[in-house]
């Protein structure tokens, strides 16, 4: 692991009232390398900016999970670099199925994570927001 994680766990030992299964941690140290700041992503095309046809947050967030991996990539970086994920959802209900979600593109990653329910994003139709912080080793 290109990064040192302070306090490992999964989100079905903090929640076991609900069904997750996120690799996440309480702190990340880097040292060098290259910073990535993720704008926030959506469940849209990278290259046209046109919505995914659905409203089902799992297959909303397969897409902005599969954004974040391809920037990452573009950057010269993989999903291990990461360090920090914000999410931000509309609508509580959605929480498990979009961090069950995340959780397949970040197992083994453990990034710390912080999770915001919001009134609205950006286009009335998305569900689902990520945005995120890689440091790729030099």
């Amino acid at each position: 692991m290109a990064h040192e994680r302070l306090r490992k766990f999964n989100t079905r030992d903090t929640y076991p009232e609900q069904k997750l299964d996120n690799d996440l941690c309480q702190a990340v140290v880097t040292r060098g390398g290259k910073t990535v700041y993720l704008r926030g992503q959506c469940p849209q095309n990278l290259d046209d900016f046109k919505n995914i046809d659905s409203h089902d947050p799992v297959e909303q967030t397969h897409k902005v999970m599969q954004n974040i991996r391809q920037l990452l990539q573009e950057a010269g970086g993989e999903m291990e670099h990461l360090v920090k994920v914000v999410v931000y959802i509309t609508d509580v209900r959605h929480r498990e199925a979009v961090y069950r979600t995340m959780g397949e593109y970040i197992r083994g990653v453990h990034p710390v994570s912080t999770g915001l329910v919001v009134s609205a994003l950006a286009r009335p139709d998305w569900l689902v927001e990520i945005d995120g912080t890689a440091v790729i080793p030099e």
